[in-house]
């Protein structure tokens, strides 16, 4: 707590980002910020659209700790599946089985993660998170990542920052965009997109469908994990004025999939490892929707946004007799923004939310309340940025109003200095707070998981500090150091006599510190290299964390044709050995386990016959690793594909 009261007194040092520092002109205004960048005087500078509730922040004022990766990079890489794209990047470890895709943040909590799509709250609000393994890539999306509290921001869930997904808009990529490819396993995955612009509006309609026998995921198994995915989206908007516009996005997913079961049966050589389990099957369904209007005043200079969201994620389980098990979540948003811009330097953002999340275990049998619950929450933010040419700061303080909790009041300050053109320093600090889940309030099957609701939000501190370095024109290296504290953990207890499960909050403090470095590199004229590394030191009471290993490291190297006639990029992915649980003891009290460590390699390579089609082929896994992500839980060994894509 010394340490985060120095630096929140002291926002003077800076952390760092994996781009270049770009110098400001201080009385430059942002002319228009979309699809990634801003117009500033003649220049397009990348930015952030969740840095700020108010505009988008451009990347060189940001005070915070980030990774932003484009459409290109995704394009490079042929990255399918968002949950691998988010291997790649300092600080997130992914965690996935057949059915339910966990990310963590700086050692974080899967549910700990705020996950937005086209500016959508995603999560389930019964699981109170967001299978990550549902999202697949569309032609022309970004992404971008912060990491570190952003409660102040966006209220609970943000504990360990947050994770955006953008679609491109019809502006941003025009026409029609089509791809298509088949490999081993049966694998069939195709993209299409549509879109168009006027003067005055924009729209983009797209679709993704992967199909997929899959592979076998229990030890010694040879029943294959398929799964079928469909995403349909689309978004759009119009300026009925010069100040003010209208827009809306929309986005349904469907997975329907094969999945396995622990083994039962106390009297089994495999009990509580995965077994074959021959009609096991799972559906995740989900339908997400926002519409907004914001106008100017003022010359752009003072805005107002006001939007509503609707989320719906419905989940089941079946097997050879029927449903199993089965959850219904919504949520409805709405929220008012105003931003004022006091000429370049000063920045005023207040803002206010509105959200009723709802659920229902619709799990069959009467072994659990079926009936309908739900909660209601209010929040205020107000925000301020300073930036000029050599400083940049940060503060942001938001007050939440539960109609089941007690209101919760969270912070988060920055600062940022350019101490030459090449190298800056940035420090950080802040608060988060995660309410209890349904789930976890009330319980999932009775007899096997008890509710509690006497449990606590969870709340944490953090703060973090580090370098950006440009090396030359060519390369740059970034190092952050971060420390939290988490009070108040929610974990799953089996007290006796009967041992059956049930949630508690923890007395102890949880502590998360570790390092993130990220390098980027042009090596030569064909030649670029990204790398990351994150080591983490995650325990509760001094015993480590589960499902978050102490060290990831990745790398991506990308070779690139003179006028880009093709392209090929390696890319190898380092997992440590990572703490887990095993339920093997028939008292069904966990037993600690380690994983083993893993090392994947991933190589891809493009061609492009024409102006307008290109064809592509790429192996994973290819040295055939046999790893788990998750206890008894094989992952994928190797596969290939090859395909084609086509713009005009």
């Amino acid at each position: 707590m010394r340490n985060l009261k120095l630096l929140c007194s002291v926002a003077g040092a800076a952390l760092v980002w994996a781009v270049p520092v770009v110098a400001q002109d201080p009385d430059a205004v942002a002319d228009d910020c979309s699809d990634g960048g801003c117009i500033v005087g003649p220049a397009i500078v990348p930015i952030l659209v969740t840095a700020s509730r108010g505009q988008p922040v451009t990347i060189r004022d940001y005070t915070g700790s980030f990774t932003v990766v484009d459409a290109d990079r995704i394009e490079q890489r042929q990255t399918r599946d968002i949950a691998d794209l988010l291997r790649d990047v300092p600080g997130v470890a992914v965690a996935g089985i057949a059915g339910q895709t966990q990310i963590r943040l700086r050692g974080s909590e899967a549910n700990h993660v705020l996950v937005l799509v086209d500016g959508i709250e995603v999560s389930d609000p019964f699981a109170g998170e967001f299978d990550i393994g549902t999202l697949q890539a569309d032609i022309g999306a970004r992404l971008e990542v912060l990491r570190g509290p952003q409660s102040a921001l966006y209220g609970p869930d943000a504990i360990g920052g947050v994770v955006a997904y953008e679609s491109a808009s019809g502006r941003a990529v025009p026409g029609f965009a089509a791809r298509v490819e088949g490999g081993t396993q049966a694998t069939v995955n195709g993209a299409l997109r549509y879109g168009a612009s006027g003067d005055s509006w924009d729209a983009a309609l797209s679709a993704v469908v992967v199909s997929t026998d899959g592979q076998p995921n229990a030890r010694g198994g040879t029943r294959d994990i398929g799964r079928d995915s469909y995403t349909v989206s689309g978004k759009g908007s119009v300026n009925l004025s010069d100040s003010l516009a209208l827009r809306a996005a929309a986005r349904f997913i469907r997975t329907e999939g094969q999945t396995n079961d622990s083994d039962f049966d106390s009297t089994s050589p495999t009990f509580g490892f995965t077994i074959d389990s021959p009609g096991v099957t799972f559906t995740n369904e989900a339908i997400y929707a926002l519409i907004g209007a914001r106008a100017e005043m003022l010359e752009g200079r003072w805005t107002h946004d006001l939007s509503a969201q609707i989320a719906e994620v419905d989940r089941e389980t079946d097997s050879p007799f029927g449903l199993t098990s089965a959850s219904e979540g919504d949520r409805v948003k709405a929220s008012y923004v105003t931003a004022f811009n006091g000429g370049g330097y000063h920045n005023l953002t207040f803002a206010a939310d509105y959200e009723v999340e709802g659920f229902r275990n619709a799990t069959p049998g009467g072994f659990a309340f079926n009936g309908r619950r739900e909660i209601e929450q209010i929040g205020f933010v107000g925000e301020y940025r300073y930036s000029d040419s050599a400083f940049d700061v940060s503060a942001a303080l938001r007050h939440d109003i539960n109609d089941l909790f007690r209101d919760a009041t969270t912070f988060r300050v920055g600062a940022g200095y350019r101490i030459t053109d090449t190298t800056r320093l940035r420090a950080a600090a802040g608060s988060g707070v995660k309410n209890p889940g349904f789930f976890e309030l009330y319980g999932f099957v009775d007899g096997r998981f008890i509710g509690n609701a006497a449990l606590r939000p969870e709340k944490s501190t953090g703060w973090e500090v580090g370098v950006d370095q440009l090396l030359g024109n060519s390369a740059s290296v970034a190092v952050t150091y971060f420390d939290s504290e988490l009070e108040g953990e929610i974990f799953t207890t089996f007290p006796p006599p009967n041992f059956i499960a049930t949630p508690a909050n923890r007395t102890t403090v949880s502590e998360q510190r570790g390092v993130e470095v990220s390098l980027n590199a042009q090596l030569a004229a064909q030649w670029s290299l990204d790398a990351a590394y994150s080591y983490l030191d995650a325990e509760e009471n001094g015993v480590e964390e589960v499902r978050r290993p102490q060290h990831i490291a990745s790398a991506a190297l990308t070779w690139t044709a003179p006028g880009d006639a093709a392209s090929a990029t390696l890319v190898v992915r380092h997992n440590g050995e990572t703490p887990d649980v095993a339920f093997t003891d028939p008292s069904f009290v966990p037993v600690r386990v380690n994983l083993d460590d893993y090392t994947l390699i991933n190589l891809n390579a493009r061609v492009r016959l024409t102006d307008q089609l290109s064809a592509f082929a790429r192996v994973d896994n290819l040295l055939g690793e046999r790893y788990e992500q998750v206890f008894s839980f094989v992952s994928p060994g190797r596969s290939a594909a090859v395909g084609v894509e086509a713009r005009f």
